[in-house]
């Protein structure tokens, strides 16, 4: 993946994650680089529990176990970012909205090992 790829799926994250700010109760991003940050250290939080416990606890993996992941990473990502204000329950809601999301607009892509033509 090329540096540009990697910013404009960290553009495109931060603009999900003030969107959902926009719209969760008790999930609160001042500002835009502060979502580009949050994007930064949740995607750095999921490499880590990727890397300890495997991909099925990923909080880029389904189920409820990459869901109460994903609220977990969205919590902790506030004591990194100071602009980033989340209760347990916004980061509930929050990995729920970015969830189906993600459903639409899919921000990581998994390798398949297959070329598309």
């Amino acid at each position: 993946m090329t540096i540009i790829r990697h910013i404009v799926r960290f553009i495109v994250a931060a603009l999900v994650l003030l969107f959902v700010g926009a719209i969760v109760p008790n999930f609160v991003i001042n500002g835009f680089w502060n979502a580009f940050l949050a994007a930064l250290v949740i995607a750095v939080l999921g490499w880590i529990i990727e890397a300890i416990f495997g991909e099925n606890v990923s909080p880029f993996s389904r189920g409820i176990v990459g869901f109460l992941t994903s609220a977990l990473v969205i919590y902790l990502t506030q004591f990194f970012i100071p602009g980033v204000r989340v209760t347990v329950v916004g980061a509930l809601i929050a990995a729920l909205v970015i969830g189906i999301i993600d459903l639409f607009v899919p921000i990581k892509r998994k390798f398949t090992g297959e070329e598309r033509s």
